[in-house]
């Protein structure tokens, strides 16, 4: 009985041993940088020798 006792001691320092000593890594975290381009909106052509219109005169 001493002998079978000693077995699951041995087997249970084992596995204990075994889980111990992991090295863990270093996660590298990299940060991604977006660069957005600004969006230019142009103005639509103005036509300087048109006439302003009253739209709201009635005929």
């Amino acid at each position: 009985m001493k002998k079978v006792f000693a077995i699951f001691a041995i087997a249970g320092l084992i596995a204990t041993a075994s889980c111990g000593n992991k090295t863990t890594e270093e996660t590298v975290e990299e940060t991604v940088v977006v660069e957005e381009t600004p969006v230019v909106e142009e103005a639509p052509a103005v036509d300087t020798a048109a006439v302003a219109v009253d739209t709201t005169a009635v005929q």
